[in-house]
Parts: C-alpha cells; structure tokens; sequence
C-alpha cells in the first residue's frame, strides 16, 4: 500500500557487504518488471551487495519453482521474487496472485530463507507503474534486512 506506514526498522539501512542475494523476475508485464528489477539491482548496489544472481522467468507462477531451486543450492543470504499480475476480467487474476503468494511463502518457510516478495497485484496499470519503483528498493531493504536478522538468531 502506498504510503502506507511501515514501522520503524534500523536508523540506517543494513550493509548488504558480503551478501548473496538471487533475485527470480517474472517476465509478464515486462515493463513493470524490468522497473522493479533495475530498482532493486540499483538499491542492492547502493546497500553494497555485490553478488546478486539474476533469473527470469516467464509469470508469476513460475517464480516459486525458481526460487526453491535458487534455495535448494544453499549459497543464498536471502532471495527476492519480482512480478506483476494486474486484474483482468476473469477468475485468473485471483488464481495466479493467490499461488504465487503461496508458493514464495512455501519455498520461505520450507527452506528457512528469508524472501522478499515484490510480486505486484494491481487492478491496472497506472497501479503496477506507480509501484514499481518503490516496491523494488523495498525489496532490495527487505531482503538484505532479514538476510541480517537470521543471521543473528542463527545459534552460535
């Protein structure tokens, strides 16, 4: 929601440095994509993560297959789903958004890694445009926050 208040995180956005970050982009609405890919690769940059592997995908149902086989490697800090699923006339729009939430949260919860899920559901355009910037550095903050933070809960 935008402009929605999200609560008070760190003081200062958390150093990615030493990060290992993949990132699945689904390639539907690939100008909406694209926009939070660049945003989240430039925010990533800007938070110092330098090892991001980048995979596309064709939708936004494919993304969770992607993001468990990404997992299932081991040699991830934290990974970050990117789409967009804009309403249209018929039942789909509800079927796709529901699973590919489902799905990025199975593979989360299944493989104990963090994921920020930036996978946009708009009932248009100009929604999913006006998103996607800030919707994609979201991403970027989210992961490399939660990254950290199961790090220090990790025993010693």
């Amino acid at each position: 929601m935008q402009g929605a208040d999200k609560g008070h995180g760190p003081a200062q956005p958390q150093g990615g440095q030493g990060l290992r970050i993949g990132l699945v982009q689904a390639r539907f609405n690939a100008d909406i994509t694209d926009a939070l890919a660049a945003a989240c690769t430039s925010e990533l940059k800007a938070l110092g993560v330098e090892q991001v592997t980048h995979v596309q995908v064709p939708g936004a149902l494919e993304v969770a297959s992607a993001l468990q086989a990404l997992a299932a490697q081991q040699r991830f800090d934290a990974l970050i789903a990117l789409g967009c699923i804009i309403r249209g006339e018929t039942y789909h729009f509800e079927l796709v958004a529901n699973e590919s939430g489902a799905g990025v949260t199975r593979v989360a919860l299944d493989h104990r890694m963090p994921i920020a899920n930036a996978i946009l559901t708009t009932e248009n355009l100009a929604q999913a445009q006006a998103r996607q910037d800030e919707k994609g550095r979201d991403a970027a903050r989210v992961a490399v926050e939660m990254a950290r933070l199961l790090q220090s809960l990790q025993p010693s």
